[in-house]
């Protein structure tokens, strides 16, 4: 069966013949490619067709797909069960490289996805502040939890969607939204609730909006009210974590973080996620404290060992990491000035291997209102060109591409060479 075949009786048999809205291409006239396999900075879909890959299955694949060593430790753990639903010493494993390697990870509880840790970190947070309100930031998307599906990026900014069908307003009438990047808006919901707010949760380097950096005052200043309120900060680096830096983007500023979210790279390409924090708030957690949180597949043995081979492989090798930054470096560049001489308006936004392309007349992109200026029918006719060409892109103008430690000279300029075709 070709893309176009299976792509087609998957609609038959799952909502839009796909299990993640993104991918189903939604708003551009052509039929996704179905991927069959990946190795290094390529994949390759089930008409055989090659492309460098610049999603890395949304960020996890940092290694590059097939890494030999994250492959070759699964396998070994294959033989001894998929799964107990109890103790190991593999999860004691990663959680102990966690907590010795990380900045202010005290404790760490393994969970099964990015969203299932920004849900428990708030419950977290709601538990041991005793508080029920929450500050978000238009366009930051912390997952599909009910109580952050306002003014959320991701799938729900590409859709065009405020929020979602199936959320009672029960479910947000806690979540109160500030503008990022804009301390005012923040001021004014601490000095209406103050005493009410039990967390503010933000992505340090937004990614689902399109790339975009807090600003180190902006950060600083949320920290201070924080303190001030006896509130708690909660950093999601579900995007950013080990990505931008080992120790994330927390390293990025002068700021610490009571909780931080993980998942994506954490688990080296299967689904994993953590959160962790404080040991005297950690501690509040079930069985220790009162806070409830459970799961089944929470720590399982296949997922922690991706996880053990994935980061002592990141945290023993830092030249990746410089390496990422030169050829984003380069990447970033060329898009610069095939675009400029293209005349073509353009703003790019980046941070270490995470990058977005805005196609817009603004002269920075700093807050969720500069990422609604961007010109879509342009990202469409972009994205659809890239793709032909064999350049596989995120198919939306609010998400951020990522580049690997196998990403080089020739992947770059086969980007740029497909570029200066459109």
């Amino acid at each position: 069966m070709n893309n176009s075949e299976i792509f087609q009786l998957s609609e038959k048999y799952m909502p839009g013949g796909v299990n993640s809205p993104v991918r189903a291409f939604k708003g551009l006239d052509m039929t996704p490619p179905v991927i069959k396999r990946g190795e290094g900075a390529y994949i390759y879909d089930e008409d055989g067709k090659e492309y460098i890959d610049f999603v890395g299955a949304w960020g996890p694949m940092l290694l590059g797909h097939k890494d030999e060593d994250v492959i070759n430790a699964m396998k070994e753990a294959l033989d001894n069960s998929l799964a107990f639903g109890a103790p190991t010493l593999l999860e004691l494993e990663l959680a102990k490289f966690m907590c010795k390697t990380l900045d202010n990870i005290g404790m760490v509880r393994m969970v099964n996805s990015g969203t299932e840790a920004t849900m428990s970190a708030v419950k977290l947070a709601r538990g041991y502040t005793g508080r029920d309100k929450i500050i978000k930031f238009s366009g930051c998307y912390h997952g599909h939890f009910d109580g952050f599906l306002v003014s959320a990026g991701s799938g729900v900014l590409t859709g065009g969607i405020p929020g979602s069908a199936g959320v009672p307003k029960g479910s947000i009438s806690n979540t109160l939204v500030a503008e990022y990047n804009n301390i005012s808006s923040v001021k004014a919901i601490f000095n209406a609730f103050g005493q009410e707010i039990a967390a503010v949760i933000i992505e340090p380097v937004a990614g689902n909006m399109g790339v975009i950096k807090a600003e180190d005052d902006f950060m600083r200043e949320i920290r201070a009210l924080c303190d001030s309120n006896g509130s708690l900060l909660i950093f999601d680096e579900v995007m950013s974590g080990f990505r931008v830096a080992y120790k994330g983007a927390q390293t990025l500023f002068d700021v610490k973080p009571d909780l931080v979210t993980y998942a994506k790279i954490m688990g080296g390409g299967m689904p994993c996620g953590a959160y962790g924090g404080r040991r005297e708030i950690m501690e509040k957690l079930s069985p220790s404290g009162p806070i409830y949180q459970a799961g089944t597949m929470s720590g399982n043995p296949i997922v922690m060992t991706a996880g053990i081979a994935t980061l002592k492989k990141l945290y023993n090798n830092s030249c990746y990491y410089d390496n990422i930054e030169k050829y984003g470096a380069l990447l970033e560049k060329e898009i610069r000035s095939i675009l400029t001489e293209k005349g073509i308006k353009h703003e790019i936004n980046r941070c270490g291997g995470m990058m977005t392309l805005f196609f817009t007349d603004s002269e920075a992109v700093k807050t969720y209102d500069d990422v609604k200026t961007c010109d879509i029918d342009m990202f469409n006719k972009y994205f659809s060109h890239m793709l032909k060409e064999g350049i596989y892109l995120p198919p939306s103008q609010y998400e951020a591409m990522f580049l690997s430690v196998r990403h080089g000279e020739k992947e770059i300029e086969g980007f740029a060479e497909a570029l200066r075709k459109l």
